[in-house]
């Protein structure tokens, strides 16, 4: 009774009939392939339903990881050393500030000439302020000889490294303990065309920084200092943005009341515009 192989008599409830086994197994079968047909048919409505995303998918894999945070000292320059040592072309760098320490200046040197060894090329954009630190100075001449190449600007944007043009790595807070590694193709190619129209407007650091002659023999950094002050900024801002500590900063500041005959830094301000140092043509 249970597969169906018996059913009652129609003349005779009391007597149960055979039923063949095809017969039974065909009416226990017909719900099972009902039920395979509805499935399958689902299962094509699914497939033509993800086609249109399975082509999207064939296309050429999105870049993963086009932006990670690295939190951290260790860890930023931990992804650094490893594109250091995965790099086989190009660096290309922006190192704002002025004087960096000795040991600053002894990582470098080790980092850099290990790049050089490997036939790497290098190109660093440092400050003019460089140029009457020492230590800093010496380091950057010291690699100024055949791949690399170094030139120094007056202002200049935050620090960048680049690497073979694939990756980039950029500060993500002012006190350097959070970084961006930027692998987006976009990203890292806007990031190299900021740095060669910088490159462009850079002196070689071998050779003398030319100013454009100003009156009273007001000098380029000065000239500098007093553009920024009739921009508005205040001491800490043109130091950093000049790459000098506030102390240097704010003896040029004294140079130039004392050379326009300033008495406040207002005053300063008229008698920087009225003295025509800030005229293009100067």
């Amino acid at each position: 009774m249970e597969f169906a192989l018996l059913h009652p008599d129609p003349d005779d409830p009391k007597w149960l009939r055979p039923v063949p086994p095809s017969a039974a197994l065909a009416q226990r079968l017909h719900p099972i392939e009902r039920e395979i047909q509805d499935r399958r048919r689902r299962s094509l409505e699914l497939t033509d339903s993800f086609e249109p995303f399975m082509d999207i998918s064939a296309q050429d894999a999105p870049t993963t990881h086009a932006i990670t945070v690295l939190e951290g000292k260790a860890r930023i320059n931990a992804a650094i050393d490893v594109a250091t040592a995965d790099c086989t072309t190009e660096v290309l760098t922006i190192q704002p500030g002025g004087g960096r320490s000795e040991l600053t200046l002894s990582k470098g040197v080790e980092r850099g000439q290990a790049v050089i060894d490997r036939g790497v090329s290098i190109r660093t954009l440092y400050q003019h302020t460089v140029r009457h630190h020492h230590g800093t100075y010496a380091y950057a001449e010291r690699l100024a000889d055949g791949k690399v190449e170094i030139r120094t600007l007056e202002e200049l944007v935050e620090r960048m490294l680049v690497f073979d043009r694939t990756v980039a790595f950029i500060p993500a807070q002012e006190d350097a303990e959070v970084a961006l590694e930027l692998r987006h193709p976009g990203l890292v190619t806007y990031l190299i065309r900021v740095f060669e129209q910088l490159w462009q407007r850079g002196t070689p650091l071998l050779e003398d920084v030319r100013y454009n002659p100003t009156p009273d023999g007001i000098s380029g950094v000065q000239r500098s200092i007093a553009q920024l002050l009739v921009e508005g900024h205040v001491d800490d801002s043109i130091a950093r943005r000049l790459g000098m500590n506030v102390r240097t900063c704010r003896t040029h500041i004294a140079k130039l009341n004392a050379t326009l005959g300033s008495r406040s830094r207002t005053q300063l301000g008229y008698l920087i515009a009225q003295s025509g140092i800030l005229d293009e043509d100067s």
